[in-house]
């Protein structure tokens, strides 16, 4: 390997909620508990990567940094010139424009944006289940209700989306806006093509504006590729609200900096008008620089590194789950960094709850997420982006003193 995949970072005190947070619950009530005394914690709840981000994108801020002015600015060409060269090298997106591109504080906060713009409060918008906590989140905060259309196992453990269950909600609740994950997290499916389209058919047909978060398009596992929603067809093209960033793939939430690609005028401008309606959609000039980094040619080839890394990881522990956790179903992921658990067999064979079997995950250090408030009651929601030696000691641990 020709990057750093195998340091154990010490993050604890450098600006990590996902080791600062545990056992702080006054200020994170879903944080797992602190570990018992002699587990040291393995943080595996918070979707961030444990591992030190490419030089690329510390040199480029390092060198804004040299520069001792820090006053209003613009997006650069450089910026939307980085953007497009990405799209192009990773998802074969060709005719992309700058005026396409517009930057978001956060794929949330575009997500809050386009329910404000093509919503009323109240009214309903479609979306999967399992689904991200996050979408639950901002359907709350503005006041909009998700009816949610469950994705379902097939015969191979593969999860599907079922059409008919969305067009018929769709046609019941006169529904018109809908948020698509894709890579889908928390499953970790990386839609096929066919699938992609199946599902832009039913929203054509039903006159939906689809959101489309595509967040994790970057973070691919054992060959998978990733097809943008807006590239199965022309309408597709010209429905689709699709949001990026380089926060997950190369680690950089902390920074902000997310972005959506719209080609619609229609659907561009309502956006961008309820997006500024705060005056506070504006980017940092360091983020600007960091996603400048982070899209060189060598941030692509650490990426995919990155990807041979997480791939290997995620192989591992769905091995090591279903030959030694009997009672926990798992589906392999194809895509994102994390792997989602469903512990109903295990825990009613057992006679535990989940928040028995959480804690005990929290007392010997693997602070593993409670998967729950994805809507599945008997779910845990696992972060495998750790050098391997932390994923094999997390695995060790669960069998020694959680599953036995």
């Amino acid at each position: 390997m020709q990057y750093d995949f195998t340091s154990i970072i010490d993050r604890k005190g450098h600006d990590a909620m996902a080791l600062d947070a545990i056992g702080a619950s006054v200020f994170f009530t879903s944080a797992p508990t602190a570990p018992k005394p002699g587990f040291d914690a393995i943080p595996m709840w918070v979707a961030d990567m444990n591992f030190p981000a490419p030089a690329t994108i510390t040199d480029a801020v390092r060198a804004r940094l040299d520069h001792p002015t820090f006053g209003y600015f613009m997006p650069s060409e450089e910026y939307y010139d980085s953007i497009i060269r990405w799209h192009e090298k990773r998802n074969g997106v060709y005719g992309m424009k700058p005026q396409d591109i517009g930057y978001e504080n956060g794929v949330l906060g575009c997500v809050a944006s386009a329910l404000r713009a093509f919503t009323a409060p109240g009214e309903k918008f479609l979306m999967h289940s399992p689904t991200y906590i996050g979408f639950s989140d901002v359907a709350e905060r503005t006041g909009r209700t998700p009816e949610l259309s469950p994705l379902y196992r097939d015969a191979s453990g593969v999860w599907r989306m079922n059409y008919y269950d969305m067009d018929r909600r769709l046609k019941e609740n006169h529904i018109h806006l809908a948020v698509f994950c894709s890579p889908h997290n928390p499953c970790g499916r990386v839609w096929e093509k066919w699938e992609i389209e199946k599902a832009m058919e039913v929203f054509r047909e039903n006159q939906v504006v689809v959101i489309s978060d595509e967040i994790w398009s970057d973070i691919l596992l054992n060959g998978h590729k990733h097809t943008p929603t807006q590239s199965v067809s022309e309408d597709a093209k010209n429905r689709t609200i699709a949001i990026y960033a380089p926060s997950k793939t190369f680690n950089l939430a902390g920074l902000i900096g997310s972005y959506h690609v719209i080609y619609d005028p229609y659907l561009r401008d309502r956006v961008r008008r309820m997006s500024r309606t705060t005056h506070y959609n504006d980017m940092n000039v360091l983020s600007m620089h960091a996603l400048i980094g982070a899209y060189k040619p060598e941030g692509e080839a650490w990426v995919d590194e990155l990807n041979q890394v997480l791939s290997d990881n995620i192989n591992y522990a769905y091995s090591f789950i279903r030959y030694n956790f009997a009672g926990v179903d798992t589906a392999m992921p194809e895509g994102t960094y994390m792997m989602y658990l469903h512990c109903e067999e295990y825990c009613r064979k057992n006679g535990k709850t989940i928040d028995d079997l959480l804690k005990a995950g929290w007392d010997v250090g693997v602070a593993w997420q409670d998967g729950r408030p994805f809507h599945d009651e008997w779910a845990i929601r696992m972060n495998f982006a750790l050098p391997k030696s932390r994923v094999e000691e997390a695995m060790r641990r669960l069998k020694e003193y959680v599953f036995v």
